[in-house]
């Protein structure tokens, strides 16, 4: 638990839902609300690339749906925003890179129309670090992004300032993209809810293999309330999935019974560091301890699949590189250069050979729930980090090492949640994550509801900076 909202800023969606059922505050508030954290904090955190001029009109519009009585959902007239490589139409998409390119987009994509039609108030689009291929708030187009919880600390990406959004209150409801861990890994770096879909469950454009559209959210709840007006199919992306009727208000679940399969080990990367570790056991306890059966598995993955991946994405990413104009590649970021251009040269057989490994990472994740209903193991191995550096290790060899976790369940599909859980002994946020079998997300949710409610006292949200007694460290 955390204290009580004290502000509109800070309230919930279902919160301000009722609220403005009620009559109690307006959206056009609500949105003064958002506007007044936005201006308090971006000055330290960096977390918009974008505003949205017409947010006020959008506000008023819900105000007299709600006076009227005719509200297009529950989530009308409350604030969210979309990541940068979420399109909007009319402004531009540069993937948080000086290297990207300013041609304003055709139209909304899924995500962005899901929500517009909903009702809900764009009040702008967070940034993303370069190509969204850092774990990291560092971006030529946009500066660094930071933690509200302290300015030196990385909020994790690639869905940064989808995160950092979330802690400081613009609004309940943030929506981040997730390929490899770019929900999750900033959820848990930012103590926040990061909800990463199954596979097609929320259509994305352009669609690709392994990329899936979620929420950023303070409660669980929340990010249950995204999914709702999230998870519609939509034509633009061939890989969506069908309509499907799945409760997403009911999450109540006895988590006795539970077959859980703990994970501390991913099987690549570095070793899981001893807080995290620690606090991933301890959730394992609770559960253990209120009825679930916990048992610990081996590592999920090997070096070789994740080498593999990170092979095939340098391949993919340096041919993004060499599509555009030479002038814009020399603004790309140094070390996503070098990391990119050490691909070159890779023969096709090599190819074929690092891109097997995705089948074989879906493979690995396909056994290691076997005999299960829900995995639970670290987001990363590690708690944040500087948040001057594009990784942890600082090293293009080692871009991807951190991600043995998260990308597993990203290459095979299945839903998975970051939840925050505890802190380390110098406050960073720890979250764990939480799998489901394959198209089974209102379960995870529900597994997380029940997380929520078994763990410990969290933190207060951090105040903003004029709020403070002392200038952020």
């Amino acid at each position: 638990m955390r204290a009580p909202a004290q502000d509109l800023a800070d309230l919930s969606a279902g919160e301000l839902a009722s609220a403005f059922a009620t009559g109690a505050c307006s959206p056009l508030e609500a949105l003064q609300a958002v506007h007044a954290r936005i201006e308090a904090w971006e000055p330290t955190i960096n977390a918009l690339c974008h505003r949205n001029e017409d947010a006020e009109r959008q506000a008023a519009a819900a105000g007299e749906r709600w006076q009227a009585g005719r509200p297009l959902s529950p989530l009308d007239g409350v604030p969210v925003t979309v990541k940068e490589n979420i399109a909007t139409a009319g402004v531009p998409t540069p993937l948080g890179s000086a290297a990207g390119v300013l041609t304003p987009a055709a139209r909304d994509a899924p995500a962005a129309a899901r929500l517009k039609e909903a009702g809900a108030v764009l009040v702008g689009k967070t940034t993303m670090p370069d190509f969204g291929m850092l774990t990291s708030g560092v971006s030529t187009r946009n500066g660094t992004t930071r933690s509200p919880w302290n300015p030196a600390w990385n909020p994790g990406g690639s869905s940064s300032g989808a995160a950092a959004a979330t802690v400081a209150g613009y609004g309940p409801i943030h929506i981040g993209t997730d390929i490899g861990g770019s929900v999750r890994l900033p959820g848990s770096f930012t103590g926040v809810v990061g909800h990463k879909p199954s596979f097609g469950r929320v259509p994305v454009s352009p669609p690709y293999y392994a990329r899936v559209a979620g929420p950023l959210t303070r409660t669980v709840a929340d990010a249950a309330r995204a999914m709702a007006v999230l998870a519609q199919p939509d034509e633009v992306d061939f890989m969506s999935l069908p309509p499907q009727d799945i409760d997403w208000e009911n999450l109540e679940m006895d988590v006795a019974g539970v077959r859980v399969a703990l994970a501390l080990e991913g099987g690549a990367g570095p070793e899981t560091d001893p807080e995290v570790a620690g606090a991933v056991r301890s959730a394992a306890d609770a559960l253990s301890d209120a009825g679930a059966r916990v048992a610990q598995i081996r590592p999920l993955i090997t070096e070789t699949m994740l080498t593999g991946l990170d092979r095939f994405w340098r391949v993919r990413s340096l041919r993004d590189l060499r599509a555009l104009p030479p002038e814009n590649q020399e603004r790309m970021l140094p070390y996503l250069r070098a990391w990119m251009e050490d691909a070159a040269g890779m023969s096709g057989l090599e190819l074929f050979e690092a891109f097997s490994q995705l089948e074989a990472i879906s493979i690995a994740a396909r056994d290691a729930i076997s005999g299960f209903d829900y995995i639970l193991s670290p987001v990363a191995p590690m708690a944040t980090f500087s948040a001057d550096l594009p990784s942890p290790g600082n090293d293009p060899a080692r871009a991807l090492e951190h991600i043995a976790f998260t990308v597993t369940f990203s290459i095979s599909g299945h839903p998975a949640i970051s939840v925050p859980w505890s802190t380390t002994a110098d406050g960073r946020p720890i979250g764990i994550q939480l799998v489901g079998r394959r198209f089974a997300d209102a379960p995870v949710l529900a597994l997380a509801v029940a997380c929520e409610r078994l763990r410990g006292e969290l933190p207060p949200w951090p105040q903003p900076p004029a709020s403070r007694s002392q200038p952020p460290a």
